[in-house]
């Protein structure tokens, strides 16, 4: 590429500079100053991964497939294994086919040693050397990481949920109006709204008319567990083991089901203002288990006086549906379907399921299509937040048994974190001398 950085396109050159700029200085303004925002004098988009599981490998390797000139340039993760085993299937023959070939993939990978950051704090190295943050760890920890991106001027990418507690939920809040003010784009990685089939049935919701009820499912066998090894200190246990504890994960209406709600909350153009459920554990009872619950139902009340009824369960050979239905005035949008009926039944829009994308591989097109462009175009975090919130409010519906209301429940202050991230600092949740956790009790729990 050139390494002469005049000779970059003005609009993208200071627009991806203006993003540079740490929290609390003022945005540049263009010809602030002839430096190229790249320290690589040229237009390489370099990346950071902070979160190497799984999901931060998917996230990675989308990123890296956008058809733009992109580069991981730094990986940062609790974990050492879980570091070597992302930089392992990221830099594989598998992922380099999909690329085009060896020599196309090590073009935009460049990963040394001391761009490889272990520990609880290696995010903070990582951050400072990209232009574009993957945000992928556990979702316990996304506030403090999306809060040190935005103050270090980094567009983004995160997973969600985007928090675990109502404290969480006001510190991503509160970085998203930064973010906007540095016109950073911001995407999260609540793909359906970059589902086609999704997209088409939002353009034509108002063929229903007014959504007066939802309904929502998460229900399917659950998820993976990991045992307790000898030798691990509680805290490390417990982010080896992070989907069974709330600090981490939040429950799985908030890690997974959130999905389905988030997809009512948008096309009803708002977020529930109170919640009442109920809840519990029948199979996932085990020492392993955390103190998450298995199942949940919960009665969401919009400002409208409309109603979701979601529902999601984790429970072996029940039955499985992940999906949304919305029911207006005039008619239903079945939205797995991709189907929009009236009232009889008939049917006034099909979705061709031809035309279906990949909205995991399409969040990272047009996220790095834009800063390429020079473009500010997304900012979902504050949506990312409110879902979010709309799923923490049915888990202290469900957990406490009450009726929780939205402005009380966001404003309660709790915090679920622990004070100290070390991997000999206790968690907040302890188990007893017989290796158990506490589960919440409805009827006895309280929130708010």
């Amino acid at each position: 590429m050139n390494n002469d950085a005049s000779k970059l396109s003005p609009s993208r050159r200071d627009f991806l500079r203006q993003g540079s700029l740490l929290a609390g200085g003022l945005i540049a303004a263009p010809l602030l100053s002839k430096a190229n925002y790249f320290s690589g004098a040229d237009d390489v988009i370099k990346i950071a991964l902070v979160g190497c599981g799984g999901r931060g490998t998917g996230a990675a390797i989308q990123a890296l497939l956008s058809k733009q000139n992109v580069k991981l340039v730094a990986m940062a993760e609790a974990f050492r294994d879980n570091l070597d085993n992302c930089y392992k299937e990221i830099t594989s023959d598998e992922t380099a086919e999909s690329m085009g070939g060896q020599d196309k993939l090590k073009a935009k990978v460049d990963v040394p040693e001391e761009r490889k950051f272990v520990g609880f704090d290696g995010y903070l190295k990582a951050i400072a050397l990209a232009d574009v943050v993957i945000l992928a760890t556990p979702p316990g920890f996304r506030p403090i990481h999306f809060e040190e991106a935005v103050k270090q001027g980094k567009h983004i990418f995160m997973e969600k949920p985007v928090a675990t507690d109502p404290a969480g939920i006001q510190r991503v809040l509160a970085a998203a109006k930064i973010a906007k003010q540095k016109k950073l784009n911001v995407v999260v990685g609540l793909q359906r709204h970059y589902q086609n089939s999704y997209r088409e049935l939002f353009k034509r919701k108002d063929m229903i008319g007014d959504i007066t009820s939802a309904q929502a499912w998460w229900n399917n066998d659950g998820v993976w567990v990991r045992p307790r090894k000898q030798g691990q200190t509680e805290m490390e246990y417990q982010m080896r083991n992070w989907y069974y504890f709330n600090w981490l994960c939040g429950d799985h209406i908030t890690e997974q089901h959130i999905h389905n709600i988030d997809v009512i909350n948008w096309f009803k153009g708002g977020y529930p203002v109170k919640a009442q459920g109920m809840g519990g554990r029948q199979v996932r009872k085990g020492k392993d288990h955390g103190e998450i619950f298995d199942h949940h139902f919960v009665e969401f009340t919009y400002a409208d006086g409309s109603m979701l009824n979601s529902q999601c369960r984790h429970i072996p050979g029940t039955m499985s549906k992940v999906d949304e239905l919305m029911i207006g005035t005039k008619g239903r949008i079945a939205a797995g379907d991709g189907t929009i009926t009236n009232s009889n039944g008939k049917v006034l829009y099909q979705f061709d399921k031809k035309g279906e994308n990949n909205p995991y591989q399409t969040e990272h097109d047009e996220l790095f299509g834009a800063i390429a462009k020079g473009e500010y175009k997304f900012a979902d975090a504050e949506n990312g937040a409110s879902s979010t919130m709309s799923s923490i409010l049915g888990r202290m519906a469900t957990y406490s048994g009450q009726v929780v209301e939205w402005d009380k429940a966001i404003n309660s202050g709790l915090d679920l974190h622990p004070k100290v991230y070390d991997w000999n600092a206790l968690p907040p949740l302890l188990p007893n001398a017989e290796g158990y956790y506490a589960v919440a009790v409805p009827g006895v729990t309280k929130y708010v």
